[in-house]
């Protein structure tokens, strides 16, 4: 097989989100690992240019990140597969490297010589492992090649860790010279684990593969090698616990991801641009240089209205950013500061290539706890991939202290990350804080935010955090229920996939200027993201109503009075008066998992009515 033969076809975007390096890719006939980013053709990754999250990422992973850049694409649809387009792609490598024979059950290493690959260029979702010349089961058939398809179980840990299920070691319960051939079977009708075995030919030993969950798993399986599949290497000393997953789990990985919209952080659009693009302008030493790049970026399309500005202007403001002189430039303290800083400000900007806004009046009927709403017209996200876990997600975010380690996308230090970028419209909604200070400072809302945090304890202390930290406070636990339910519905009245809306709560207290602010875009990379429809919603007719329904439909929920007794802290979960039937949204929309909400914050419920922020 040509070691660049295609096997299947993923989006960009799901090399981010589902399966970036280190992910299994399960194809129909194949199951393949996506390899680090240091093994994939960087030339074919194009460059994405937003200085504030690439500053966030050099936060997390060192100052050697040099670039973000989207994952490679084939340029057209129609593609000769002779040509060197179609080797376009990321590197992948076939794992786990156990396969089993559909026909007579043999289970084996691919590279011991016992399967063949079977290519197919001209349809890559096709090419499969075959056992040659099975002969079935009994050995009495004729000698005919039978698919081979990969083993389903495999061991991870959460140090991000993965490896092949160690089949020897277990069909012999521990070490053993025996290295005969193994067979899988089935022994029921149904496919639970209970009626799944493996068995050596030679020795006749054999497993029920139920034996490898739970306690029994504990107690069965070896410890864990520290192997990284995607890096082709094996970490000492790994002292977590390594478990049985199945092939092609949602727990097998988790990406770890960074996220900014882009703003204009200075209010002069040259000075802005020469911020953007500053890796083209560092070394530029005269005005002469600059008239040479700015004709090449307009050929590229790098920084789009860059060659409106003559030279001269650009020199200016490229030797004020270099002497540390362009005193409009906002400060970046973190990713949701800047944002936040531009948002509120009394003239947003109207007019920017990545950003475009109106300020409209408030809904009717909501004067005394809007302090103002903004629509946006046009708003890029960029994200960018830093790491993976297993097991479990990291839920502190990029960089937080505890909880599973992450994984590396490269085996050396990067200097790039993988990132995507996505253009749509959003509504942002500033509540005053004012209203919002004499609504937590009341009695019934400190109960309510102490039994939040009795939750929240309770399922750090379940999963060895430190139990005192990261709790975002009641005052982010309404915004956060509130956005869920205008995201809900949003989706009802506006036409677009549910799962293509999302929110970015800003509820950040710590700071002289406090927060209290939602916003809801949507950010999908093909163009239900750019219809405009969510920002007609905006207008002070349509929020406001949307706003009464959303808090209407908020206080009865179908799973009453089961969802509003909800405790937290009885079960260690993240969430009180809140359920899939009245509250929860698709995983993509929500920035925090559906955690932290409870609707009786916000409305009268049959548990409490005392604590609504929009009481009656």
């Amino acid at each position: 097989m040509n070691e660049k033969s295609p096997v299947g076809e993923v989006r960009p975007s799901q090399l981010l989100w589902t399966y970036g390096p280190g992910a299994l890719v399960d194809l129909p006939n194949l199951s393949v690992v996506t390899m680090g980013i240091n093994q994939w053709e960087k030339d074919r990754c194009p460059p994405i240019e937003e200085a504030r999250l690439l500053a966030a990422v050099r936060r997390v992973l060192g100052p050697q990140v040099d670039t973000l850049r989207m994952p490679p694409f084939h340029k057209s649809e129609q593609v000769d597969v002779w040509s060197a387009e179609a080797h376009i792609g990321v590197p992948v490598r076939p794992f786990p490297r156990w396969l089993r024979c559909v026909k007579c059950g043999l289970l084996s290493e691919y590279d011991v010589g016992l399967f063949e690959i079977k290519e197919n260029r001209y349809r890559p979702e096709q090419t499969r492992f075959v056992h040659k010349a099975c002969k079935g089961s009994k050995g009495d058939q004729p000698a005919k090649d039978a698919d081979a398809v990969p083993a389903r179980f495999l061991l991870a840990c959460r140090n991000g860790h993965l490896d092949d299920f160690p089949w020897h070691y277990f069909v012999h319960n521990g070490p053993s010279d025996c290295k005969g051939t193994l067979r899988f079977f089935e022994s029921g009708a149904s496919l639970q684990t209970e009626n799944l075995w493996v068995k050596c030919d030679a020795c006749g030993a054999s497993r029920n593969m139920a034996h490898a969950f739970g306690q029994a798993g504990r107690e069965n399986l070896p410890a864990c090698r520290g192997r990284h599949p995607h890096l082709d290497v094996f970490e000492d000393n790994c002292q977590e616990e390594a478990r049985a997953v199945l092939l092609g789990a949602t727990n097998s990985w988790f990406p770890v991801t960074l996220s900014a919209l882009a703003i204009p952080l200075s209010r002069n659009p040259i000075s802005q641009m020469v911020q953007d693009g500053w890796d083209y302008f560092e070394d530029l030493a005269s005005e002469a240089e600059v008239a040479i790049t700015v004709k090449t970026l307009k050929k590229t399309g790098a920084l789009p209205g860059i060659d409106k500005h003559d030279p001269k202007s650009i020199w200016e403001a490229i030797e004020a950013y270099r002497s540390g002189a362009a005193t409009d430039v906002v400060s970046e303290s973190d990713i949701k500061g800047p944002e936040w800083e531009v948002l509120t400000h009394p003239n947003p900007p109207t007019d920017w290539p990545h950003f475009l806004s109106r300020r409209v009046e408030i809904p009717q009927g909501f004067e005394v706890q809007i302090t103002s709403v903004l629509q946006l017209e046009r708003l890029r996200e960029v994200n960018a991939l830093i790491g993976f876990t297993r097991v479990e997600a990291q839920e502190g975010g990029a960089g937080a202290v505890g909880g599973p380690g992450m994984a590396n996308l490269s085996r050396t230090p990067p200097d790039w990350v993988p990132a995507s970028q996505v253009h749509g419209e959003g509504i942002f909604i500033r509540f005053d804080e004012e209203s919002l200070v004499k609504w937590e400072a009341l009695q019934s809302v400190k109960e309510i935010e102490a039994k939040l945090f009795e939750g929240h304890r309770g399922w750090r202390n379940a999963r060895r955090l430190e139990p005192d930290e990261e709790f975002p406070g009641v005052r982010y636990a309404m915004l956060h229920t509130l956005a869920h339910l205008l995201i809900r519905e949003l989706a009802l009245e506006c036409g677009y996939n549910a799962a293509s809306i999302r929110e970015r709560i800003y509820a950040d207290t710590s700071s002289s200027d406090p927060q209290a602010g939602v916003l809801i875009y949507t950010a999908a990379a093909d163009s239900d993201g750019t219809l405009g429809g969510l920002v007609d919603l905006g207008k002070p007719e349509n929020l406001g109503r949307l706003l009464n329904q959303a808090l209407n439909r908020a206080r009865i929920c179908s799973s009453d009075p089961l969802c509003s007794e909800h405790h937290p802290g009885k079960d260690q979960s993240l969430h009180a008066a809140a359920c899939h039937a009245c509250s929860f949204v698709a995983e993509t929309s929500c920035e925090r998992g559906n955690r932290y909400l409870d609707r009786t914050l916000l409305v009268p419920t049959l548990e409490n009515t005392n604590a609504a922020f929009f009481g009656d």
